[in-house]
């Protein structure tokens, strides 16, 4: 088990998965809280039962899986809906991050997770990375990825943590608007030198 833990973060189209795959390369395990997320509501799985009980049968699609545009909607729109599938998803994603913590071989690991801040797990991390970008690459980044709107895009940066906050958390900073994956490569290596040094302390 690594016993030193980075949580990774950064807001919509930052570049968090590119970040994290460059960590990958260099031999860094990685827990993926999205990946995570995605398994606790998998087909057939208990929460994925209580979540049709209390929204509805057209939450789940034909094929057995959880229609995840339709919640979204139905979450962004209702807050108490929003506290009660957090509050039923949370324990259970907990859970298995801390396992897959545990399962780790590297020196250090990484924690990758959009919500690590609003979640409250900088508590299980010993280091915060930010991945920072501007809004405005957020947005078209995002739109050109998802195909989703504008407004959508909007939506999703306004529900997360805004810029200035999530900066006030992070103690490392990876800027990544100019988009060079040269200069990003060399920024997550630097990080990577202080990051092992660290864990040996």
């Amino acid at each position: 088990m690594s016993d030193f833990i980075v949580g990774l973060t950064g807001g919509i189209g930052s570049g968090k998965t590119t970040v994290a795959n460059l960590f990958i390369e260099l031999g860094i395990d990685i827990i993926d809280a999205d990946i995570i997320a995605r398994d606790v509501v998998a087909k057939g799985s208990p929460a994925l039962h209580a979540i049709r009980d209390h929204f509805g049968a057209e939450f789940i699609q034909t094929d057995g899986q959880l229609n995840r545009a339709l919640l979204r909607k139905q979450i962004f729109s209702h807050d108490k809906d929003k506290l009660w599938l957090n509050k039923l998803l949370h324990p259970l994603i907990n859970e298995q991050t801390l396992a897959q913590i545990k399962a780790t071989s590297s020196p250090y690991c990484l924690l990758v997770a959009p919500l690590l801040i609003e979640n409250n797990l900088t508590t299980l991390v010993n280091r915060v990375l930010v991945v920072d970008v501007t809004e405005a690459t957020q947005i078209a980044r995002t739109t050109l990825r998802d195909k989703n709107s504008t407004t959508q895009v909007q939506a999703i940066i306004n529900s997360q943590i805004g810029r200035e906050s999530r900066l006030t958390h992070a103690d490392d900073l990876l800027n990544n608007d100019d988009c060079s994956l040269t200069s990003l490569r060399a920024s997550v290596l630097e990080l990577h030198q202080a990051y092992l040094k660290l864990a040996q302390h």
